[in-house]
């Protein structure tokens, strides 16, 4: 194998997709010849080594990707809980990014003030919502992040990995405040490497590999798609 062939290999095991050349740039095949459907009641949990594509479908099925064939068809309103960064902006105030957050997760200006004090009070963060972000601990901004991003109502609640932000006791909130936003979502998509995790919220499971994924099957047969 030449210089260039090992190079091409080792990247095509650290992406897991499929590499390709166009125009002389390389570009990656994350995902291929997916067919999935889900329906109300359906805890669909993705398994794969990293790289293997769970973000990127997770991504797609946000609406954040738009696939180069095929479609991704989504009734109701979609929580992606895949980012919790996403939008803040560190100069604006405490409120001023719950606003914004609220708003990249689909709610309506009416809907994130009839909830700001909810959310103001489970970030635990009183007066230092009025302060700019950039004056907070990593700690502090993951709390706001978290509060705003799981006030959202959903059908379809898409995780990369089960959330845990904040201390200990802040933990013990969040877990509750997720296992509420689990139950009231029609669908949940989470992927995961925690099998211990999937077994106990999900009742499906689909195995991703280079970019191609496996048929979805109960639950139960994880250990045989991580034997496969």
């Amino acid at each position: 194998m030449d210089a260039k062939s090992l190079k091409k290999h080792l990247a095509n095991i650290t992406v897991g997709g499929r590499l390709g050349e166009h125009h002389g740039s390389t570009d990656v095949t994350a995902l291929q010849g997916l067919n999935l459907e889900l329906k109300a009641g359906d805890r669909l949990g993705l398994i794969g080594h990293n790289g293997s594509g769970k973000t990127t479908l997770l991504r797609a099925l946000s609406g954040a990707y738009e696939p180069d064939e095929g479609q991704v068809e989504v009734r109701g309103r979609i929580a992606a809980l895949l980012d919790l960064g996403l939008g803040i902006d560190s100069t604006a105030t405490g409120y001023d990014n719950i606003r914004l957050r609220g708003r990249i997760s689909g709610m309506s200006s009416k809907e994130i003030d009839e909830r700001m004090d909810e959310i103001a009070e489970f970030t635990g963060l009183g007066p230092f919502l009025a302060m700019p972000v950039k004056t907070y601990s990593a700690g502090m901004q993951a709390r706001m992040a978290f509060a705003a991003a799981t006030a959202v109502e959903c059908d379809v609640l898409l995780m990369d990995e089960w959330i845990a932000v904040g201390d200990a006791d802040f933990q013990k909130l969040a877990h509750k405040r997720l296992l509420k936003l689990v139950e009231h979502a029609g669908i949940l998509v989470l992927a995961s490497h925690d099998t211990e995790l999937l077994r106990r919220y999900c009742n499906k499971v689909m195995r991703l590999e280079g970019g191609v994924a496996s048929p979805v099957t109960d639950i139960r047969k994880m250990d045989e798609l991580l034997a496969a």
